[in-house]
């Protein structure tokens, strides 16, 4: 009976928990995002999405819900081929930077998803965009003054030092903001 209370405790806090970091986001944290999305669509910009480790299945699933669905060009670059060729030429920490060099413009927005905000090749992609002036925002956890933050002007943080949680935040909060630009929340996948 114990072991069954404490896993019903651990999830009634797990839960409450996550619901406590999606609410403290501010309706003017998930409109900039949006608006930023929108205005690169009209500019015929593309939206990239660009993490590591389990924020390759967000940048993955929100890119695929932003052309599908809301019709907003959208591009993640998770393509085992390309991930090794740029690595083993130009080093893991540069092939972010390296693709971005290849393909981003001004009329682009990037969308760089960190947990920890401390990722070199993420802080690599993250200068080169500063340094060539397009817009880029930030979605991170763990530290608020971590090294990501630091450089980006758009940028939301999640209170969180659980990679899982702050993923899952990410992951909702993006999911969120496809529906807001669709304007409902139910439909049908085919749209």
């Amino acid at each position: 009976m114990k072991t069954k209370k404490k896993k019903i405790i651990f999830y009634d806090n797990y839960k409450k928990d996550l619901q406590n970091k999606i609410s403290s986001l501010t309706n003017n944290d998930l409109d900039l995002l949006k608006q930023d999305i929108v205005k690169t669509s009209k500019k015929k910009g593309v939206v990239y999405l660009l993490g590591n480790g389990g924020s390759i299945s967000t940048a993955n699933h929100i890119s695929v819900d932003l052309l599908k669905n809301a019709k907003i060009n959208s591009k993640s670059l998770y393509n085992d081929n390309l991930i090794t060729c740029f690595s083993n030429d130009y080093g893991y920490e540069n092939w972010m930077q390296k693709y971005l060099e290849y393909n981003v413009n001004n009329k682009d927005l990037i969308i760089f998803l960190s947990a920890s905000g401390e990722s070199k090749n993420i802080l690599k992609a993250a200068n080169f965009a500063k340094k060539k002036k397009i817009n880029f925002f930030s979605l991170t956890g763990f530290k608020k003054n971590n090294s990501l933050n630091n450089i980006s002007k758009n940028k939301i943080w999640i209170n969180s030092s659980s990679y899982n949680k702050v993923e899952i935040v990410h992951f909702t909060l993006l999911a969120i903001i496809v529906d807001m630009i669709i304007g409902k929340t139910n439909y049908k996948s085919n749209l």
